[in-house]
């Protein structure tokens, strides 16, 4: 699935590098009552589409025409020349993965999804709730992630733009906890608004087809 892709094709020369913003899936007020339609605009519409643009601008002449937002990851991660270039694509990428995790009426885990999650965390409510340990437990800004490290299942945060995928591992459901993406809804009640994403809005069929793709 593309999350945030570059629109190049074989990397010509002259060829623009761009990120672009992501559509929603869903409308912007689809989320109420756990994320409302003040915060959905403020999170897409300006913080995620000013990481898109900043990421842009920085790419200008960059000597990355033809990659994947994957790719530059990886070549820029750790390299302090390319800190802009890093923080801003790795943050459009942790956007569009995020916003493609929620849908209205979500939450219900099922079939092999289930069945990976109790072989790694012994339980479905096990998981959930080091999930939430987890996220309460970043300090500062950053997210929350389940990744595949392997075959194996493992609950992992970043702080501010950082991603599994800079370290080789494949995200398949995050939560952002920066401030911004619940201090108008839940203020400094974080926990709550983790877990109202785990039990009401999480799309599992697309962490199942995460895990599937993987194979």
């Amino acid at each position: 699935m593309g999350l945030a892709l570059l629109l190049t094709g074989c990397g010509k020369t002259g060829e623009k590098t761009s990120i672009v913003l992501e559509p929603l899936h869903y409308k912007m007020d689809a989320l109420k009552p756990y994320i409302s339609d003040q915060t959905m605009r403020v999170h897409y519409g300006k913080h995620y589409a000013g990481y898109v643009d900043k990421a842009n601008q920085f790419l200008k002449g960059g000597g990355f025409e033809g990659k994947t937002a994957d790719e530059i990851i990886v070549l820029t991660a750790g390299k302090k020349e390319y800190t802009a270039i890093f923080n801003n694509v790795a943050q459009a990428w942790n956007h569009a993965f995020f916003f493609t995790c929620l849908k209205p009426d979500g939450g219900t885990v099922g079939g092999e999804l289930a069945d990976r999650i109790i072989k790694s965390f012994g339980s479905i409510e096990t998981f959930k709730q080091e999930f939430l340990k987890a996220a309460n437990s970043r300090f500062g800004s950053g997210w929350t992630w389940l990744v595949l490290d392997g075959e194996e299942l493992k609950i992992v945060t970043t702080a501010n733009a950082d991603t599994p995928i800079a370290h080789g591992l494949r995200p398949v459901f995050t939560v952002d906890v920066w401030e911004h993406a619940y201090y108008l809804d839940y203020q400094n009640r974080r926990a709550d608004f983790v877990e109202n994403v785990l039990n009401h809005l999480a799309d599992w069929d697309f962490v199942s087809s995460r895990l599937t793709s993987a194979k």
